[in-house]
């Protein structure tokens, strides 16, 4: 088991002002970073991974897509444009040195059709990752899609609906993820969740039910642990925790107030956390 912390605590694009950040979280027992990739260049994320490796740190990215490179849309150009962002995105990847890139790609973050999803976008999405999965082979790069809850997309909000489209897609290089957050909201159990895609995960979200530390909610930890081991689980553990330091995120995470005292507390105590209930579990 390795354990990461997702930077968007702090920011949206990570620079050399992030690179003492950085520090801390290393000095914290940390084997890793997740980092988030919505623009940049190839010069910019260069100089991150020479900062990861002088740091001995691995990574991981989370991206999104937009309303103009959309993989569901009826639209056939801007389908278009949404391979053509996640290729850019797996190009990045590459030059990290990524080990997974996770995120809700399927669909925009915040866009409603007003109805749940169709057989004919369940379809658009499939072409679209299928695409994108041949592009990350070439990198060795696993893609992990995210599934989220209902007040965030329509699209993909349950266990079962990732698993679905995991085979659907029905290539090596694409699988999904789990996060106890979305599951806190949309499953009836972390356990029964865990079990749903037990076959087709490759990375886990660690997130508390108000996105503050973890350990300080209303999450089943217990259970959540225990089911992960169940299923023979050894990969990276990430928290994700959310703050008011990115207005955008802010905004479609609905984070209107502080959630835990300060950004340290986040990693250092949920770093300890994640330790215990692992070994515990």
């Amino acid at each position: 088991m390795k354990v990461g912390m997702n930077l968007l605590l702090w920011s949206g694009s990570i620079t050399d002002e992030h690179f003492p950040t950085i520090a801390k979280i290393r000095a914290a027992g940390f084997d890793g970073v997740e980092i988030p990739l919505f623009g940049g260049d190839a010069a910019q994320y260069q100089a991150l991974r020479a900062e990861l490796d002088k740091q001995g740190l691995a990574c991981s990215t989370v991206t999104v897509m937009t309303e103009d490179a959309n993989p569901i849309s009826p639209d056939a150009n801007i389908r278009k444009a949404a391979v053509e962002r996640l290729k850019w995105a797996v190009d990045m990847n590459h030059t990290l040195g990524s080990v997974a890139m996770v995120g809700p790609y399927h669909s925009p973050l915040g866009v409603f059709s007003g109805t749940g999803p169709t057989a004919d976008e369940k379809a658009r999405a499939a072409d679209v990752l299928r695409q994108a999965a041949e592009f990350a082979k070439q990198a060795n790069l696993k893609l992990c899609i995210e599934y989220l809850n209902r007040f965030e997309c329509y699209f993909l909000t349950t266990a079962a609906d990732a698993a679905a489209l995991v085979r659907s897609v029905n290539h090596p290089n694409f699988r999904c993820m789990y996060d106890t957050f979305h599951a806190h909201i949309e499953e009836k159990s972390q356990a029964s969740a865990i079990e749903t895609v037990k076959d087709v995960f490759a990375h886990v979200h660690i997130s508390e039910n108000d996105r503050g530390t973890p350990g300080t909610g209303q999450v089943r930890w217990d259970e959540a642990f225990t089911a992960l081991k169940k299923t023979g689980y050894d990969g990276w553990l990430v928290i994700e925790a959310f703050g008011r330091a990115l207005p955008d995120l802010a905004a479609a995470t609905r984070v209107w107030r502080d959630l835990f005292p300060t950004p340290d507390e986040v990693y250092t105590n949920g770093i300890q956390f994640i330790k215990q209930k692992w070994a515990a579990a």
